[in-house]
């Protein structure tokens, strides 16, 4: 037993190392691809608004990476037909070479774990990242956590299939490449790793992949912040939580996140399915589309273009009007439903990000401007509106909440934000901005095996005991000439046999005996016992999946089932087995229906 033991240690002391490897490589390559990927973006951005548009954004304080002023002028014009140019761009892009990677890069991961056996085709990244940089860099209202969760999901899937593992573990490995992107891109490891294990069901977890994820996101952002530096991607005043009132108020913010959250999914899918879809143009012209009506916005509003991080910035630090955040929060919803909507290539995160930060920025202003002795900080409500709003239309609020508070460290508000978190979460429990999420595992393919035998492990054989069933059973001493005598009078052909304590010997199988049945000269030599095939039995407390396999190895139709001492119980069938399975089959569906 000692080498068994031994060996299994082993087993698993390999099955992690395997995993470590395998999250440190997935790791790196979503940092670089993240480092890469924001590199060109800032540089891009700085050629399109600032040196082409003559229009200079703002900016959050963590990211700094182009220090140059551009000396052009301002173009109105140009600054109109940018998003309509990327939309082009993106479009020819898109459906030319990858048409999967329309839209939000999320909702296509989820959709390769649960119905792919995640799987991603290997230029979809590529095209993901060249089309969302195309969008954000003209202005496109769309967020960077979408390309880069594709890009990394897509590597985690290429390595998952160059190494010929399991479905199970390219999804894994999958999940491992999402959080990895996530974790560098907006600097929150933990964040990155929890969401990405959290986003893919309504109501449940992706348990097996966590610590794979986290080792992957771990190694992601330690690139990526030993390239552009490890300061929050937004700087926030000092701020603190210590009126338990203001909980009413963060209550309230948490109320207004929810209408808000309903008009977002609404609109957003109402144009793809409602409008674009319905466009008699060809599919590479509608994102082009989509940035017409994006730049005519733009030319009232810039704010709401590209991510507008600076703008959350802004409203963090509590110097933006409330009739401008106001109108900002309603403008960013209908921009991003123009931009992703139409086929553009882009994430929702950061668009949610935005929303919730106007949203908590009008709350938190009229609060104090009311309350000044309750509400002393009107920023920190910005803070808490970004991170649940993204966890009401996202059902992530663990992952959502990590990740407010990695970018801008705030920690010092995680009671209001857990708080608002929830408050918004319960009350938006029937819309999702992740159409391909799930309710939980019992829903998805990626799991359809193991409810199967959850189901099975959840009943056990005292659940289908039938006390008053009629149980036949011989003893061991019976002669073979009397067994043949009481064969001919029952039409049984199982029988446990069983001592002179009524304990469990063997099982005698009436096919068994095909080859002796008529073998008269064996009559008085031979005794049920030695005719008996090795005992298998259950116990009353084993489940019924530990029953099914006894069945399957033995073949038989039926099993004894004993209690501590190997006393005979009963008799358990295997149709009765079955029955139970499908009556909880009928009832969980029946759950369902009630969702």
């Amino acid at each position: 037993m000692s080498k068994i033991h031994v060996l299994h240690g082993y087993m698993q002391k390999h099955q992690f190392l395997r995993w470590g490897v395998y999250g440190v490589i997935i790791g790196i390559v979503s940092g670089l691809g993240a480092s890469l990927f924001f590199y060109l973006l800032e540089w891009m951005k700085f050629f399109t608004f600032e040196y082409l548009a003559g229009f200079t954004p703002l900016k959050p304080a963590g990211e700094h990476l182009v220090n140059t002023t551009a000396t052009s002028s301002f173009k109105a014009w140009v600054l109109f037909l940018l998003p309509v140019t990327g939309g082009l761009i993106s479009g020819i892009l898109v459906y030319t070479w990858a048409p999967e990677a329309e839209g939000h890069g999320t909702d296509a991961m989820i959709d390769a774990f649960h119905n792919k056996q995640g799987m991603i085709r290997t230029q979809v990244p590529y095209i993901k990242g060249l089309a969302s940089l195309v969008t954000l860099a003209t202005g496109g209202s769309a967020g960077r956590e979408g390309p880069i969760a594709q890009i990394g999901a897509g590597f985690g899937s290429w390595l998952g299939s160059l190494l010929r593992l399991s479905v199970r573990d390219r999804r894994l490995l999958l999940l491992a490449g999402c959080a990895g992107g996530l974790g560098a891109i907006f600097r929150a490891p933990l964040g990155g790793a929890l969401t990405a294990v959290e986003v893919l069901y309504r109501e449940d977890f992706e348990t097996e992949g966590i610590v794979l994820c986290i080792v992957s996101s771990v190694v992601a952002n330690s690139i990526f912040t030993s390239t552009f530096g490890n300061e929050p991607i937004f700087a926030i005043p000092p701020i603190k939580f210590a009126h338990p009132m203001e909980l009413v108020f963060y209550a309230i913010l948490g109320l207004v996140c929810v209408p808000f959250g309903y008009v977002y999914v609404k609109v957003f899918y109402g144009l793809r399915d409602r409008f674009f879809r319905r466009l008699r143009l060809k599919k590479v012209l509608l994102p082009a589309l989509g940035g017409l009506g994006v730049g005519l916005i733009g030319l009232w509003r810039p704010e709401i273009l590209s991510g507008g991080y600076g703008v959350i910035q802004a409203a963090l630090k509590g110097s933006l009007p409330i009739i401008l955040m106001m109108n900002l929060a309603f403008l960013k919803i209908i921009a991003t439903s123009f931009t992703i909507s139409s086929g553009g290539s882009g994430g929702v995160f950061g668009p949610s990000l935005f929303i919730g930060a106007m949203l908590g920025g009008v709350v938190g202003q009229i609060s104090h401007a009311w309350y000044p002795g309750v509400v002393s900080d009107p920023g920190a409500f910005a803070l808490v509106g970004m991170g649940a709003f993204f966890a009401g239309v996202a059902k992530a609020p663990i992952g959502a909440l990590l990740m407010v508070a990695e970018m801008t460290g705030g920690y010092a508000v995680v009671v209001p934000l857990m708080f608002t978190s929830v408050v918004a979460l319960l009350l938006s429990q029937r819309w999702s901005l992740y159409e391909k999420q799930v309710h939980n595992k019992f829903h998805s393919p990626a799991h359809r095996n193991d409810a199967v035998i959850n189901i099975l492990q959840t009943l056990t054989v005292r659940d289908v005991y039938r006390v008053d069933a009629p149980v036949t059973s011989l003893p061991e001493d019976m002669t073979f000439a009397t067994l043949k005598r009481f064969l001919t009078r029952t039409g049984e052909s199982f029988f446990p046999v069983v001592d002179d304590h009524f304990r469990l010997r063997g099982i005698l199988s009436l096919p068994n005996l095909h080859a002796i049945l008529f073998e008269d000269h064996l009559s008085d030599l031979l005794v049920v016992g030695e005719l008996a095939s090795p005992a298998v039995s259950v116990r009353l407390d084993e489940s019924l999946y530990d029953a099914l396999v006894k069945f399957l190895q033995s073949g038989y139709g039926r099993v004894p089932i004993v209690d501590d001492q190997g006393g005979l119980k009963g008799l358990l069938r295997l149709s009765e087995l079955m029955a139970a399975y499908h009556r909880e089959i009928v009832r969980s569906k029946q759950e369902l229906n009630n969702l």
